[in-house]
């Protein structure tokens, strides 16, 4: 194990969802590039889309962190193995401080500060509250005296009288300083919503214009030197025992992704781990090429917004039959969520079906309310061209859409322990060399990812005797 060293660090935690949490972490990560430090974001839970605005906003890769999935050691080491020594490590947390996978808070952003060590911002809706805001903080303080509550920001406040009151009670019941106050917003978020929560950063119309609007909402209001004071108070972190295990040699191997505005839902890890491993990776675009690139071994589609690109995708006609014709090929195709719609007959949505590659043999609709949120747990009980029987896997799950019960059940390789899954139970759907699911798997969490996609690659290649380019 090696020495532990400091590592300036703090979460931004909130007392439930839509506290403001982003948009603090946002524009304290903006306030340090502008202060010419370097930054490292980082986001508890599997969210994709908080995590890819904290990369826009720390210009690199914002890396998630989660216990459930990965469990406490992996999480540090993903830490430690990221975050920089001089500058600013922020943590997004998610939903509540305490809030966990049960009523002891187990996985909340709480534990995962205990384990990092690291101090808490506490980011408070001010709406309608004085005094009781002073009753909130001291309650988060006394739950758990071991998570140390180092800030308070203020979201949402009416003005200075409001402002004032609010800080002096917090300050003298609980003994931590107000470090920010943001006002009561007079129109829409600067960061849209729709269905799964924010607009994309590549989906934004205006992201030029949102920088410049949250380093002037951080002006003045936001203390970006205490914020770095607390930062550099956390002590020095020791490495975990534990780390996850080195992939398998795929050096000659080439493997697509598809990577555009439709399809953004990528672990940083999950590509790195591959190309750690040697891997060539190779971005496609199902919204611009017109065919694979040669030689491929595997092809890994992740989430994304297909619906809200529907009638773009149904147009480009040759990348859609360039898929079919790769699967029928037997090229190993590894699709999560976005990944599924992808290769299912058609997606309905808002009263329009947008056909699509047709290599799975259903229709999947889009509906208005959540199909499946949450964390998952799949066990590989069917023969399947990734993973092992017996296997156990953790990922979660968050889709608007449904596979339609219209057809014969398709055939599945996993039960679904926990969650929801595609059909009655079951994930993991199976057509030849074809694996989708709605379950997002976490390269960290889960190293059989990378091993089952590196052997079916290589078992592919080997198969059809192709040449190493």
């Amino acid at each position: 194990m090696s020495e532990p060293h400091p590592l300036p660090r703090v979460a931004v935690a909130g007392l439930a969802g839509d506290s403001g949490k982003t948009v603090v972490s946002l524009a304290l990560l903006l306030a340090a590039r502008q202060a010419g430090l370097a930054v490292q974001a980082f986001k508890k839970g599997p969210d994709y889309i908080d995590a890819a605005w904290l990369a826009w906003a720390s210009a690199r890769p914002a890396r998630n962190l989660d216990s459930f999935l990965m469990g406490f050691d992996r999480a540090v080491w993903s830490f430690r193995r990221h975050a920089i020594p001089n500058g600013l490590n922020l943590i997004e947390g998610n939903r509540g401080l305490y809030d966990g996978a049960d009523a002891q808070g187990t996985h909340s952003t709480a534990e995962l500060a205990k384990a990092l060590q690291v101090p808490v911002i506490l980011v408070l809706n001010a709406t309608k509250l004085t005094r009781t805001a002073a009753a909130l903080v001291l309650g988060c303080q006394k739950l758990d005296p071991e998570v140390r509550i180092a800030g308070v920001v203020l979201n949402q406040v009416a003005g200075a009288r409001h402002e004032k009151v609010l800080r002096e009670a917090i300050e003298t019941a609980c003994g931590v300083p107000v470090v920010g106050v943001l006002p009561r917003a007079s129109g829409d978020s600067p960061i849209p919503g729709r269905h799964l929560g924010l607009v994309t950063p590549e989906e934004h119309p205006q992201i030029e214009e949102l920088g410049r609007n949250l380093a002037e909402l951080a002006r003045g209001r936001l203390d970006f030197g205490a914020a770095m004071t607390i930062a550099r108070q956390a002590p020095p972190l020791a490495a975990p025992a534990a780390v996850p295990p080195e992939p398998p040699d795929g050096r000659g191997l080439r493997i697509g992704y598809i990577r555009d505005s439709a399809f953004t839902f990528y672990y940083p890890e999950n590509l790195e781990v591959l190309a750690r491993a040697g891997v060539e990776l190779i971005p496609v675009s199902a919204l611009l090429d017109a065919a694979l690139p040669p030689g491929l071994g595997a092809l890994y589609i992740g989430g994304g917004f297909p619906e809200t690109h529907g009638a773009r995708l149904a147009a480009n006609r040759p990348f859609l039959a360039a898929l079919r014709t790769a699967a029928q090929a037997g090229l190993p195709i590894y699709a999560e969520c976005g990944g599924l719609m992808l290769l299912s007959e058609a997606i309905l949505w808002e009263g329009q079906s947008h056909p699509m590659a047709g290599v799975l043999p259903f229709r999947v609709e889009v509906c208005r309310e959540p199909q499946g949120h949450g964390y998952t747990e799949l066990e590989v009980d069917t023969p399947n061209p990734f993973f092992s029987l017996g296997v156990k896997l953790r990922g979660h799950e968050f889709h608007y859409s449904r596979v339609l019960p219209e057809t014969t059940p398709p055939s599945t390789a996993c039960g679904v322990r926990r969650g929801t899954g595609c059909w009655a139970g079951r994930d993991g759907i199976t057509a030849g060399s074809v694996w989708a699911a709605y379950t997002h798997l976490h390269a960290t969490a889960t190293p059989e990812w990378a091993d089952g996609l590196i052997r079916a690659a290589r078992g592919f290649r080997r198969e059809n005797r192709t040449p190493t380019p």
